[in-house]
């Protein structure tokens, strides 16, 4: 079997699918195709396989053609060395992992000179073979044997110690580099191994925040995501102190490891000569070489799975937030909160286009209540305004309280200045970036940042998709210790999210942001730079083939994206449904043997559903592509996404002092995380539903009850106003704490005893300003994504 078909016949194990499935989706992925358009028009060559498992197959297979190379050349070198046996060969060959095919190099790595190579080079090997062999022979006697002067480039051998310290690095080096030795202290290490972690000292009170880990032990294994990224920034902020130990190795007369070491390389204290001089190499051996390598690799390894899952956590809730309900193509008015600056307001017509902004002062210390009121109610009147979006961050309660007066004042009119209104809390979470960005100066070139902040608030109310891709998404707020994780790997997978979602969700190619554009199946940049180029030249699209007059985008690029682009009132009804142009012919043979014209058989679900798929499917389209042209026609152009619905927060609820044990509340699901959710109640400082406060019946993963975007009831268990946390759940039923105060975990209180203390370590999220990233929440999407399917 060649490397290739080794690595087709693994991906299949992982994915548990066929083979072939494998080998056609390789194929498509060398050849250009994108993993959008493989999911959605390309299932009978894949056998269904879905985006999840597209993406996990496309991550792994990058790291198995890796292994492979990897291996050829870890063969070519220990060949042209002359020591590549049959056997080791073979384990080579085996090895199933990176780190598996590292260890097994590591001998005839080249390296710089060692001790253990000096001492080869003045004959002390055969030394220390015959003291490992023999353990009879007395040390001292027997280095006798190999004192020596220097000659030429050979070092000396001065005296018996000095033969045996070079013995005890030959052996120490070959017992270091055993790739089974080493695998079986490091596989002991992880699964037994505890992590500690304490405090430095003098830095109590610097590193207030990390005091749940001032003296924390935890098994390595066991250690979740988000501790384990606590703990690392904690080390980087140089509060914390992190080692790794054994279970008992400090009431142990011998270090377990120790005794592992000698049990696999034979050594044994019988009360011989030289057992005493090979314990204290089997001792060295371990505090020398293998503890602080070993060490290093499985903190490494810790970190590596905690920032897996931590990008699997940002990737769900982004897309969540991505998929969010649209508010819709309405007239709206933003505001983007503030004090002493003002407050700054923009209004956007239905598409999102910019008309005309304002700055009011209705809060301390210029307090123009009525003037600021009379100039929203003048651009609401003007602007025909049917949405407030009233941006979350500072002073937003207050402000939502004027939107509110305002939404009332139009309410109780009568006659024709009745008009329906209605206001939304909107998250402003890298509103600033955007506005301070290049992309948002050629948008909107003529406005200062702060009025483009408010544009952009009211834009991602109308459709957050459409705006949130303008933005670097690791500034939307929705991650758990994005700045301490691999920033290639959550860009990697971040963007890979976002290529989705926007593909979900089709693009209309008529209105489109060249943002929007760049993230369909196919184009880049620059392709949607020209694209907007062509619409702004020409005019609007009539139809899906014009794509192929734009320039730079041949055939091939239009194939990967005109099933994804819509144009509404196109010569052909089909551009504005998620119908692929190859397989327009298909859709007009159905429509000739219904006997209906093309556009009286959209969205006649009667002739439609009485169809058959199995008789339109033929060697071009099968079964599953004609299943999902009939669904597709029958609701062309479907949004996936909910119906929108926004949280009603409670009124004199606006800050933490405000909050009272067994308030009831609703709010906004900002975040969720492996051990709960976070939620907006509207008082500047999420509340954190621990998991086990999510449901009356017990669960595994919190995003299977909530999502980021969800609008809950919960109710206040606790408030810590000293470290700013609020305790919430969503089992009404719950009894809160007597008091507000100081607690030492952040976990609520219910009735089942297990949630207190599960809370340990988590840490708040806070939100004081637009930029600020949650203060403690937090693929390869290759495993990530497989478990997420597992949880779908």
């Amino acid at each position: 079997m060649d490397a290739h078909d080794k690595i087709i016949s693994r991906l299949a194990e992982e994915l548990a699918v066929r083979p072939p499935q494998v080998k056609a989706t390789v194929e498509l992925l060398d050849g250009g195709a994108t993993v959008p358009f493989i999911a959605r028009y390309r299932k009978e060559v894949t056998g269904g396989l879905d985006d999840i498992q597209l993406r996990a197959l496309h991550e792994r297979l990058a790291y198995l053609r890796e292994l492979e190379e990897r291996r050829a050349a870890v063969l070519a070198a220990i060949d042209e060395q002359g020591k590549l046996t049959d056997a080791l060969a073979a384990s080579i060959r085996a090895a199933d992992t990176k780190q598996r095919l590292e260890d097994l190099y590591l001998p005839y790595k080249k390296k710089r000179r060692t001790k253990a190579q000096i001492a080869r080079e003045a004959g002390l090997e055969p030394l220390a073979d015959a003291l490992l062999a023999d353990p009879r022979l007395e040390p001292d006697a027997e280095a006798a044997h190999y004192l020596r002067a220097a000659e030429g480039e050979t070092p000396a051998v001065a005296d018996a110690k000095a033969a045996l310290d070079g013995a005890k690095q030959i052996l120490m080096e070959r017992f270091a580099e055993d790739p089974e030795l080493v695998g079986q202290l490091r596989e002991r290490l992880w699964s037994e191994g505890e992590l500690c972690s304490r405090v430095i000292a003098g830095k109590e009170q610097e590193g207030a925040k990390f005091s749940d880990y001032f003296e924390h032990d935890e098994r390595l294994a066991k250690v979740p995501s988000h501790r384990a990224l606590a703990m690392f920034r904690g080390r980087n902020e140089g509060v914390l102190g992190l080692t790794l130990r054994l279970p008992g190795e400090e009431e142990a007369p011998i270090h377990p490891a120790q005794v592992a070491i000698a049990r696999h390389v034979g050594i044994s204290d019988q009360g011989r000569p030289a057992d005493r001089w090979l314990a204290e190499v089997v001792r060295w051996t371990w505090r020398v070489k293998l503890y602080t390598h070993l060490e290093t690799e499985l903190m490494g390894r810790l970190r590596e799975r905690a920032e897996l899952e931590a990008i699997g956590v940002f990737a769900a809730n982004l897309k969540d937030l991505l998929l969010a309900a649209p508010a819709g193509q309405k007239a709206t008015l933003a505001i983007d909160p503030g004090l002493r600056t003002g407050c700054k307001v923009a209004v956007v017509d239905a598409t999102g286009q910019f008309l005309e902004h304002a700055t009011i002062y209705p809060h301390a210390p210029q307090n123009r209540w009525d003037a600021a009121l009379a100039e929203l109610a003048r651009l609401v009147e003007k602007h025909d305004v049917a949405l407030i979006a009233v941006g979350n961050g500072t002073a937003s309660r207050e402000t939502d309280k004027l939107a509110g007066e305002l939404v009332k004042r139009f309410s109780s009119q009568e006659g024709q200045g009745k008009r329906p209104l209605a206001k939304v809390m909107v998250s402003e979470a890298g509103a600033s970036v955007y506005s301070a960005s290049e992309y948002a100066s050629r948008e909107l070139p003529d406005l200062d940042v702060t009025i483009r902040g408010a544009v952009s608030i009211a834009r991602r109310l109308q459709d957050p998709l459409a705006e949130l891709v303008k933005i670097e998404p690791k500034s939307i707020g929705v991650g758990q210790y994005q700045h301490d994780v691999s920033q290639l790997q959550l860009s990697r997978s971040l963007e890979a999210v976002i290529e989705d979602c926007v593909n979900a969700v089709g693009v209309d190619l008529n209105t489109a942001s060249s943002a929007l554009l760049s993230r369909v199946a196919g184009l880049n940049a620059a392709l949607a730079d020209n694209i907007v180029a062509r619409r702004n030249a020409e005019g609007a699209f009539t139809s899906r083939r014009a794509l192929l007059d734009v320039s730079r985008l041949g055939p091939k690029t239009f194939e990967q994206c005109a099933g994804f682009l819509r144009i509404m009132n196109a010569d052909n009804p089909l551009d504005a449904s998620a119908v692929h142009p190859e397989a327009y012919p298909l859709v007009e043979r159905i429509a000739q043997r219904s006997g209906r014209p093309l556009a009286g058989l959209i969205g006649d679900s009667a002739t439609l559903k009485a169809l058959k798929p199995a008789d339109f499917a033929d060697e071009h389209f099968g079964l599953p592509t004609v299943t999902d042209i009939l669904a597709e026609l029958d609701k062309p152009g479907r949004d996936p996404r909910p119906e929108f619905k926004a949280a009603e927060f409670r009124e004199g609820v606006e800050t933490l002092k405000d909050l009272e044990p067994g308030m009831i509340l609703e709010g906004s699901v900002t975040n969720v995380t492996h051990f709960g959710a976070f939620v907006d109640i509207g008082v500047h400082q999420d509340g954190l539903v621990h998991i086990s406060a999510l449901s009356d019946t017990f669960i595994e993963d919190p995003r299977t009850v909530v999502k980021a975007g969800d609008i809950v009831r919960v109710k206040v268990m606790s408030v810590d106003l000293p470290r700013a946390r609020i305790g919430l759940t969503m089992r009404l039923d719950d009894q809160p704490d007597d008091q507000t105060g100081e607690r030492g975990d952040d976990a609520p209180r219910g009735r089942r005893g297990n949630a207190r203390g599960q809370g340990r370590g988590k840490a708040k999220a806070g939100r004081g300003s637009k930029t600020a990233e949650p203060a403690g929440q937090m693929g390869a999407l290759g495993a990530a994504l497989l478990e997420a399917k597992k949880g779908r």
